[in-house]
Parts: structure tokens; C-alpha cells; sequence
């Protein structure tokens, strides 16, 4: 598929942050949605992927590396999922004159899932030490929609200052917290209602969730997420 067919992309970034099912989650249903993506994988973030799915992140085989964390629950059930691949677009985190790299190169915006604080106080301070960062300062730059879902705890003064800075400079900043009341059954649901939340925030339609609808105790009569629609 090339580039007019595919459609302006989604750029995410995932940086080195414990999470990753959160990423996965979100790429799916960005793909699930018809979304085009660009993809960059932090280098600290191969490491991460490796710790928590067993299995590798390498540049030359990003596609069967991809399919195989995509397809992974977020209990480490694989083969879960299904899903198409052929609106990714892949750019290695070292490549700084990658397309996303300037701000001529068309994106809808970027999310970056999962945020460890590194990469915080990186896109705060402008570092660009790598394509995420790059990327990040670039969507900031160009007012196009940036999502930072933060994965720490407890948080220290110094990445809230910056956090608050991201926000002043017009990025989202959501922590990685999911929510009780859509009726969790597992713990996909769980990282599925902080994917939503993300993709709420720019506008994706999606059905990870139930929402919310002012009827106390849904959750408890046996309304789920996105497993019962």
C-alpha cells in the first residue's frame, strides 16, 4: 500500500516506560479504526519489549516483531488478536532524517504511549536525542495534536515541572490510570480503557470501553468493555 492510499498517519512513539501492552492496544485500534500509522520505537523501549513479551524488536524484522506484539494479550496470551499491518509505516529511532522529522512530512499528530520520564523531560526540554524526540518537538512546533501517556509512580517535582510545561506548550498529558467503572473483567480491559482514553483524546472512534452513562452499579450488573460489544 503507498502513501495516498494509506492516508495521513498517526505518528506513535514508544519510548522505554513498563507498558507496553498500553502501545499495542493503541495500535490496534488505530489499524482497527482505518488509521494510518507511523511507527518509532524508542531504543530503550526494545528492551522494555523484550522484558515484558519475551520476545525481540529489531529494526530489520520490525514486521514480524510487531505482528507477533500485537497479536499478544496483556496476560501474555498470544496469538489473541489479529490484526492488518499494512498501514504501518516503520522508522528506525536512530534515523533523524526520517519523514516525521519535519515539519513538512503531513501527520495528524502524535501519541506517545507509553511516556517513561526520560522521555518527558526530554520533548519538554527540546533535546530531539533521538526520532521520538525529534517527532515530538516537531508536532509541538507545528500546533498538531501531541498525547504524552505517562507511566511513573510517584512522580518527582522535577517531571512535574516538566509535564506542566508540556501542557502549557499545548500537549495532552494523561497518565496511564485505568478506571473501575467500565466493568473490567481482566486485565485487558484495564489497558484497553487507558488506550481509549488516549484515542479520546484526539478524536479516534473506538470501542475499547463502556462509557460512562450516570447509571450507578452498570459495572457490577455485568456490563463489560470492549469484549461484550
Amino acid at each position: 500500500m503507498d502513501d495516498s492510499e494509506r492516508g495521513t498517519p498517526w505518528v506513535v512513539g514508544v519510548s522505554g516506560a513498563s507498558g507496553t501492552p498500553y502501545a499495542a492496544a493503541v495500535l490496534r485500534a488505530l489499524l482497527h479504526a482505518g488509521e494510518a500509522v507511523d511507527l518509532v520505537v524508542s531504543r530503550a523501549a526494545r528492551l522494555t519489549v523484550l522484558d515484558e513479551t519475551g520476545a525481540p524488536f529489531r529494526d530489520a524484522h520490525w514486521r514480524e516483531d510487531l505482528a507477533r506484539w500485537l497479536a499478544r494479550g496483556a496476560d501474555g496470551t498470544p496469538d489473541r488478536f489479529e490484526t492488518d499491518l499494512s498501514r504501518v509505516r516503520y522508522w528506525s529511532a536512530g534515523d533523524l532524517a526520517a519523514g516525521p522529522s519535519s515539519g513538512s512530512y503531513p501527520v495528524r499528530g502524535m501519541l506517545i504511549v507509553p511516556a517513561s520520564t526520560a522521555c518527558v523531560a526530554g520533548v519538554a526540554l527540546g533535546l530531539s536525542k533521538d526520532l521520538l524526540q525529534r517527532v515530538a518537538s516537531v508536532t509541538l512546533k507545528e500546533r498538531r495534536p501531541l498525547v504524552v501517556a505517562v507511566r511513573e509512580t510517584p512522580l518527582g517535582g522535577q517531571t512535574l515541572r516538566h509535564l506542566v510545561a508540556l501542557d502549557e506548550a499545548g500537549a495532552v498529558v494523561l497518565p496511564a490510570s485505568p478506571a473501575f467503572y467500565a466493568g473490567a473483567r481482566d486485565i485487558q480491559d484495564l489497558v484497553d480503557f487507558v488506550a481509549g482514553r488516549v484515542l479520546d483524546a484526539v478524536q479516534v472512534p473506538h470501542k475499547l470501553y463502556r462509557r460512562w452513562e450516570g447509571e450507578l452499579g452498570a459495572a457490577g450488573a455485568g456490563a463489560g468493555g470492549a469484549a461484550a460489544d
